[in-house]
């Protein structure tokens, strides 16, 4: 029979007393922050911002509420507002450890003021990244001829990872895909792109000051596709930001035989055109179409809208192997600060076999 020994267990007892003179401390400070309590009317009045490409920085964040304050000192009045992603928060000055801000109240223009906020609150357009950012998220998609509008996820197509720019660099040195080349054929003669060959010209399409639709266009030689045999220009308008680029087949008659919402990523061993562009609603389209070379068409086989960035550089996308495609992105929020460049991200998307057979 095991023997139990008696333990004591020792507990002390610590007794606090009450001080008045803290209490009335305590009163005194809490009458000191009431009498801080401030309202909109307590802030600088200024204009409104008009332009937004006067705005020195757009400011972001992730918190539910942020302090507006009066001055930039900590110690200065301020209030606590409600964050809204649907109001603009434009930057004017840097100070230590706040940023001077333009806001309108309730996103009116004629009801604006001036604010201090803490740095440690937000983040400069310029400076924001992927790091919690839903990849996956889309907005719509297309498989084929499929429109699907409920389904928000890319995981029903492939994968999509961020990587570091180490490894883009490295797996471009493997890319796939055509690099469209200069055809010397092709040459500007005055307002006209014109093909020349044993003499013959023909004129592909006029250069500048072409009357459409969508106001005076604009073409650009982008280059020559050995696979398809077709020119590659690319067309701006003055008058709208979409831009496209069209295909000509200039050994007939310099017809135009089809287009790409995007700098086109051709794959000849599956026949396929891709491109990535920046969506002028929200984030970014990547499409993938199958070339018919005889009826010089295209058949459409995925389109995918990504809703939390956008491209930074189309020409840059490419296709490391036939399931495997990499591009440079920027946080949908991103823009362009004065003396500072923009984060650029590298994503990497791969479809799942068979997706498009």
């Amino acid at each position: 029979m095991k023997r139990l020994y008696p333990f004591l267990v020792s507990s002390t007892v610590i007794f606090v007393g009450c001080n008045p003179q803290n209490k009335t401390s305590e009163t005194r400070t809490e009458a000191a922050i009431i009498e801080k309590a401030i309202t909109w009317a307590d802030f600088k009045k200024i204009k409104g911002v008009e332009n937004v490409q006067e705005v020195p920085f757009q400011l972001f964040t992730k918190k539910d509420s942020i302090l507006f304050y009066v001055s930039p000192d900590k110690a200065a009045a301020h209030l606590k507002v409600a964050y809204n992603k649907l109001h603009n928060y434009y930057g004017f000055e840097e100070f230590d450890d706040f940023y001077s801000i333009h806001y309108s109240i309730n996103n009116t223009i004629s009801n604006s003021i001036e604010a201090f906020v803490l740095k440690s609150e937000f983040t400069p357009a310029s400076e924001l990244t992927l790091q919690g950012v839903n990849l996956y998220e889309i907005r719509s998609s297309i498989l084929k001829e499929t429109q699907d509008l409920k389904n928000k996820s890319f995981d029903k197509y492939g994968t999509i990872t961020e990587v570091s720019e180490q490894d883009f660099k490295a797996a471009s040195k493997n890319r796939i895909d055509e690099v469209l080349v200069k055809n010397p054929q092709i040459r500007l003669q005055g307002n006209n792109w014109v093909h020349i060959e044993n003499g013959k010209e023909s004129v592909i399409t006029q250069h500048e000051n072409v009357s459409t639709e969508d106001g005076l266009l604009s073409n650009e030689y982008t280059g020559h596709s050995p696979y398809m045999k077709l020119e590659v220009f690319k067309e701006t308008s003055v008058e709208t930001t979409d831009r496209y680029y069209s295909f000509y087949n200039v050994k007939s008659t310099a017809n135009f035989a089809l287009f790409t919402g995007g700098y086109p990523q051709i794959l000849p061993s599956k026949g396929w055109i891709s491109y990535v562009t920046s969506n002028n609603d929200t984030g970014s389209d990547f499409a993938i179409s199958r070339y018919l070379e005889q009826d010089h068409n295209q058949e459409n086989l995925l389109y995918v809208n990504f809703t939390n960035f956008k491209i930074a550089g189309e020409t840059k996308a490419f296709w490391a192997d036939t399931k495997t495609f990499y591009a440079e992105v920027y946080p949908v929020n991103s823009a362009l600060a004065k003396g500072k460049q923009q984060k650029a991200a590298f994503i990497k998307i791969q479809l799942k076999d068979n997706l498009l057979e």
